[in-house]
């Protein structure tokens, strides 16, 4: 797999629309050429952002993940073998952020933010057949950041594949279509995953064949918003 295969290897191996009260947010006019190139540096100023263990902002916003995940569950700190039930590979979630950074961990909060049923769901392993062996739910969205960042082509200074230029183009509809696009993958994976009937040293081929989808799905024509995505109504079951 291109970009995330040995990354995740290493992570495993070193230990409806307003549904929710969720309002699609677009714009009721065309953005000029030189608001679409701000909109979308402005997204690529956020992912190059690293994650930073000395940094308040984003310690509070790692505590708020805890928060949305077990609200009634106290966190005895930043560093506490507690975060190991979350998905994270040990008791410092802070170490696996260095292949991707803080957008990364915003956009588990927008999930648990946005679609705080689906994200509990995925988070507890609730629907389906589960495997023996389940993929560590952090770590898998450490994995769909990375994985949306490299096959949207936004390490580059434009977008180039086809799936990326289309997305460019949603994002001036929306500006929070990488968010959004972020929980629709990741419960695009859970779906894969169920349906493959995979185990642990699956996920590499699970987090391939969502990529797959969701190329699949960027390309196709008559997508002009986040919304018109198929995978779109995994988030209104």
């Amino acid at each position: 797999m291109v970009g995330p295969h040995l990354w995740i290897t290493g992570l495993f191996y070193r230990a409806s629309n307003k549904h929710h009260g969720i309002v699609e947010k677009t714009t009721d006019f065309k953005l000029t050429p030189l608001q679409q190139e701000e909109r979308l540096q402005k997204l690529q100023d956020r992912i190059a952002v690293p994650f930073d263990e000395a940094c308040h902002e984003h310690q509070e916003a790692l505590k708020a993940l805890w928060v949305a995940a077990f609200p009634d569950i106290a966190l005895e700190g930043c560093i506490s073998e507690q975060w190991k039930e979350m998905g994270w590979q040990g008791p410092n979630p802070s170490t696996d952020f260095r292949g991707c950074g803080f957008t990364a961990l915003e956009n588990l909060l927008f999930f648990a933010r946005n679609y705080p049923e689906h994200f509990q769901k995925l988070l507890l392993k609730s629907g389906g057949e589960r495997a023996t062996w389940e993929y560590p739910f952090a770590v898998a969205g450490i994995n769909i950041s990375f994985m949306l960042i490299k096959m949207l082509d936004l390490l580059s200074d434009r977008p180039k594949s086809i799936p990326g230029i289309n997305f460019l183009r949603i994002l001036t509809e929306d500006e929070e279509a990488f968010d959004v696009l972020y929980c629709i993958s990741f419960a695009m994976m859970d779906a894969q995953w169920l349906a493959m009937r995979a185990s642990y040293m699956e996920f590499n081929e699970v987090l391939q064949a969502t990529r797959i989808q969701l190329e699949r799905e960027l390309s196709l024509e008559d997508v002009h918003h986040i919304r018109d995505l198929p995978a779109h109504n995994l988030l209104s079951l």
